[in-house]
């Protein structure tokens, strides 16, 4: 996944960037509604954690902005009230969920991946590829039963690859959502943690390259 945090206390906002990113959730941050709505017009998000009293625009047009151009961003709306009518409000203006200040970021982080699941129909939460099953809530993956060691960046670059459901997801597309703002366009890391991962799902090898495209995931069973 990659989500932006706005929050204006700097302190907050670099906390639960940390903490997402532990949890291998690319995570930017925007300061106030104005550095939100430029990040949103450049950045394809899968989610925004949106403290709704924010400087600038505030909250409550962010969320009204991102609704109507970003209908696939999911949002969720942060603040100190814990009063109905405020969450009422968040939800009136299309807030997907709603957290109250303080939250343990453990919370946080299950509401982002029940956002992320929550398609048209309902879904296996635990993705499946062949002999590979991956759990985002438990971050554990396996392979034929033999559980894999992941580092965060390959455990995120895995996930996509499964959600993908056999489609081809770009290098561009792996740099936008597993790394963040600050990574180089030019970098060669997308390439390099597809080769590591290679190395660690082991053989059959279920990862194709498409050259000049990209990479997709295969069952190696059903290729023969």
């Amino acid at each position: 996944m990659r989500v932006l945090v706005v929050e204006d206390e700097p302190y907050m906002a670099e906390a639960l960037q940390a903490g997402l990113r532990q949890e291998a959730i690319a995570a930017d941050i925007a300061l106030d509604g104005d550095r939100a709505l430029e990040r949103v017009a450049v950045n394809d998000y899968d989610a925004v954690v949106l403290d709704r009293d924010i400087p600038g625009t505030h909250g409550d047009e962010v969320c009204a902005v991102l609704v109507r151009d970003h209908p696939g961003t999911r949002i969720i709306m942060l603040t100190a009230a814990g009063r109905l009518r405020d969450k009422v409000d968040g939800f009136s203006l299309g807030a997907d969920d709603y957290l109250t200040k303080p939250f343990a970021l453990e919370e946080l982080v299950m509401r982002l991946r029940a956002l992320a699941r929550r398609p048209a129909t309902a879904v296996d939460p635990v993705l499946h590829c062949g002999d590979l099953r991956l759990d985002p809530y438990r971050r554990e993956a396996h392979r034929g039963g033999r559980p894999l060691r992941l580092p965060r960046k390959q455990f995120a670059v895995l996930e996509l690859l499964m959600r993908a459901d056999g489609a081809v997801v770009t290098a561009e597309t792996l740099l936008e959502k597993v790394w963040d703002e600050h990574a180089d366009p030019f970098t060669t890391a997308p390439r390099v943690a597809v080769s590591h991962l290679r190395r660690v799902l082991g053989d059959p090898d279920p990862i194709v390259t498409v050259p000049g495209v990209g990479y997709r995931l295969v069952d190696p069973e059903r290729e023969r």
